[in-house]
């Protein structure tokens, strides 16, 4: 029998390490109830993957300022490294091994020296409709309050119903399903996937289709971090890795990037995988609902990062030179 390895905190596993049933490896995550879910989730596939016990995973639990920050818009404070700045500074100190994300959270351009090493096969990229008194966006009276601190979903409602009053709703899935049921608002939207993560597809009214609010880039996708450099810990990660969503969400990350894309911008992207041919829908619309810019662009999957730039492009096109210079005006 081996001998047992003893790691000193913040040092980096070896590939002997990895091999050995007792190494510890350190899965940095957020705390929130939904971040906790799909860091479980992730300990759960490398044990099934790895053939390995539950103790030889440590979830490490890393406050952000995001979920410090919580009585003004992500807008207004620095927008999506908000939820992963200190997990990434934890991953790059060599005090955690991997970090688990919601892609949607993660930022198109990543630190230096880290990557990101799989991505998990994607839940429902729709978003829910959630209301205790009415079964959709379409049916809600004129002068009904939706609450949300998504820049994107309050353009997009804006945009489909101008005759409704978007109000500001921050907090993690629960905090906001308690805001919903104490009056704050007639109804809001979350992420179907977190729902489902959650086990509460039952507080779901209705899923409303991309066609009619594309979803934010990435949504439903949960990627792992890991320092570019580790390669043991990238073989560990090799099979929790799904190739379609990894496809999908690098065209989407593509898009977002070309346009410039922040917490600070509305916009949605959605790509699709069907044999082998990649099709990428998105819009962008201005903060107030009252422009909105859409198109769709096909292409081998092996371009998907071209795909989405030039789907990017020609939303830039459509929308003229001045249009990213209005949207700093808001």
């Amino acid at each position: 029998m081996p001998p047992q390895s003893k790691r000193r905190s913040g040092s980096r596993p070896t590939p002997e390490d990895i091999s050995l049933q007792d190494t510890v490896i350190r899965i940095g995550t957020r705390g929130s109830p939904l971040a906790l879910a799909q860091a479980h989730d992730v300990r759960r596939r490398l044990m099934e993957a790895h053939g390995r016990r539950e103790d030889n995973f440590e979830i490490v639990v890393i406050k952000t300022s995001g979920d410090r920050i919580q009585d003004r818009p992500l807008s207004e404070v620095g927008g999506k490294g908000l939820f992963t700045k200190e997990i990434e500074e934890a991953l790059i100190a060599k005090d955690i091994d991997l970090a688990v994300h919601s892609m949607k959270d993660v930022a198109t351009e990543l630190p230096p020296g880290l990557g990101l090493s799989a991505i998990l096969p994607r839940e429902d990229v729709r978003d829910a409709f959630i209301s205790l008194n009415h079964a959709s966006l379409e049916e809600m009276p004129a002068g009904s309050r939706v609450g949300t601190s998504s820049l994107r979903r309050a353009a997009q409602v804006k945009f489909l119903r101008p005759d409704l009053e978007v109000v500001g709703f921050r907090g993690n899935v629960q905090t906001r399903l308690e805001k919903l049921a104490s009056g704050v608002a007639d109804a809001t939207f979350l992420a179907c996937a977190g729902l489902n993560r959650l086990g509460l597809a039952d507080r779901i009214t209705s899923a409303v289709e991309p066609t009619t609010m594309v979803p934010a880039v990435a949504q439903g996708a949960v990627g792992i971090e890991i320092r570019d450099d580790d390669e043991a810990i990238r073989d560990l990660l090799q099979p929790l890795n799904d190739e379609a969503t990894a496809l999908c969400v690098t065209a989407e990350r593509a898009f977002l990037k070309t346009l410039e894309g922040s917490c600070r911008t509305p916009i949605g992207g959605l790509a699709e995988l069907a044999g082998g041919q990649l099709t990428m829908g998105g819009e962008v619309l201005s903060p107030d609902g009252k422009e909105r810019y859409r198109g769709t662009r096909t292409g081998p999957a092996a371009s998907a990062i071209r795909i989405g730039e030039e789907l990017a492009g020609t939303l830039l096109d459509q929308a003229g030179p001045e249009f990213l210079t209005r949207l700093k005006a808001f």
